[in-house]
């Protein structure tokens, strides 16, 4: 971190970590589509870019608010540890779909930052807030059945046809490297990504 003119000013590498992301690649991804999503100008320090702290925050929760719709609670402290009934809360989900999530996790459930031992002999796990945003931020833009109580949306995922296109006009490149590629074209997690490219392929 950075202090210039009293405010805080961290690089992308601070980002990512306090938004939760293992790496860069998706932060590199938003930077590189700033002129469609509005990312926050950076400030240059012996070679090295900066972000207004606030300035990036303030910004980085609005765009996970309209990527994912009104059903995420972006309010109250980061970095709370939240039982699994306030973690339902946050992601609009009922609480048995949290429960289910500890026995069969989809792609990229974080791990909990703590787990607390019932009478029962059973585990309470927790996760912060920061974690579950991450979390909502990198996973597909198609909601997931049992998320505030809609439907999966219908018909092919425009991820999958993107990555089908790729796959076709460069046949020989690795797949981590097409999903690089698409993140950097169009943002998004790289990880969401190279599902994508996973399943362009088992289509193809």
């Amino acid at each position: 971190m950075e202090t210039i003119d009293g405010r805080q000013y961290a690089t992308r590498a601070e980002l990512s970590a306090r938004a939760g992301y293992k790496g860069d690649a998706t932060l590199r991804a938003l930077w590189a589509d700033r002129e469609g999503n509005g990312h926050p100008p950076a400030r240059r320090i012996d070679r090295v870019l900066y972000w207004d702290l606030e300035v990036w925050e303030r910004w980085f929760t609005e765009y996970q608010r309209q990527r994912n719709g009104i059903g995420i609670d972006y309010s109250g402290n980061p970095d709370e540890e939240l039982p699994p009934v306030d973690q339902a809360k946050v992601l609009g989900m009922d609480l048995s779909v949290i429960t289910n999530y500890s026995k069969n996790p989809p792609p990229g459930w974080p791990e909990p930052v703590r787990r607390e031992e019932l009478e029962s002999g059973r585990f309470r796990e927790y996760r912060t807030r920061r974690q579950l945003w991450a979390y909502v931020a990198s996973r597909p833009l198609r909601p997931r059945a049992g998320i505030g109580g809609r439907k999966p949306a219908e018909g092919p995922d425009p991820r999958v046809a993107l990555a089908i296109k790729a796959l076709a006009a460069e046949p020989g490149r690795k797949a981590g490297e097409t999903a690089a590629a698409l993140a950097e074209q169009h943002g998004g997690g790289l990880s969401t990504w190279k599902r994508a490219v996973t399943e362009a392929r088992r289509q193809g």
